[in-house]
């Protein structure tokens, strides 16, 4: 598996990264690829079928001039910033190890995600609701796929030391929620690890084997799906 530790300038370019590795390898150019990524800056993630009225909370987003994104994978609406770690993997659908059901995709991944930050700190991790990783029933690992005819993106986010209180205030409570959040606020649901970057990259690069750098990087489609769909309002707001 290649790896690249690459976070672009923008939050349109950094999304747009993810795309465009899963092009590269849909269309044979690479096979496997684990990708790291830390925002500079806030900025919302819908999940691609959430609607932004009621996901978001628009007018605080507005007045402080936190950007509103969409992004091409499944799962619930997030908050981006600082404090934040990112990984995305890029696998084959049809896989030596795992099935080719969306449910078998995620078991695989974050089976192997439980164990390797568990070892790596020293917790108890859980997987609970269909995609997130907790501790102790606080969540601090959520994750989403695209999947595509050959290839599927495998996404998501660590909160090491992010701004959670920050959340409640750009972030409505989703009406679709896993069973064990029981409606919890935000604050009394999530948790951060308040671990170094560098030892959960570690600890991943490590479980996928992921140890030559990524050299082809598709800067052109990259730079062209950041100014053609991710800058796009009508991308933004198609629900």
């Amino acid at each position: 598996m290649k790896i690249l530790d690459r976070t672009c300038k923008s939050p349109e370019e950094n999304l747009a990264c993810d795309e465009a590795l899963l092009e590269l390898c849909e269309s044979g150019g690479e096979r496997e690829i684990l990708r790291f990524w830390e925002p500079a800056t806030h900025f919302v993630v819908l999940g691609y079928s959430n609607r932004i009225d009621s996901e978001a909370r628009v007018g605080f987003c507005r007045r402080h001039g936190i950007p509103i994104l969409r992004r091409p994978s499944g799962g619930g609406t997030v908050l981006q910033g600082p404090g934040c770690l990112n990984y995305s993997l890029v696998l084959p659908i049809h896989h030596a190890d795992f099935g080719p059901t969306i449910r078998d995709t995620n078991a695989f991944v974050l089976g192997r995600h439980r164990a390797a930050i568990g070892q790596a700190l020293g917790l108890a991790v859980e997987v609970r609701g269909h995609t997130d990783l907790t501790v102790g029933g606080l969540k601090f690992s959520g994750n989403s796929q695209r999947r595509k005819r050959r290839c599927l993106l495998f996404h998501g986010t660590f909160l090491l030391r992010f701004d959670i209180p920050l959340i409640a205030k750009t972030l409505a409570i989703p009406r679709e929620q896993p069973a064990y959040r029981r409606n919890r606020p935000h604050k009394d649901f999530l948790m951060n690890l308040e671990a170094p970057a560098p030892k959960i990259k570690n600890a991943l690069a490590a479980v996928w084997k992921a140890d030559e750098v990524l050299k082809k990087i598709p800067e052109e489609e990259m730079r062209r799906l950041a100014r053609d769909v991710y800058s796009n309002a009508d991308w933004t707001h198609k629900f």
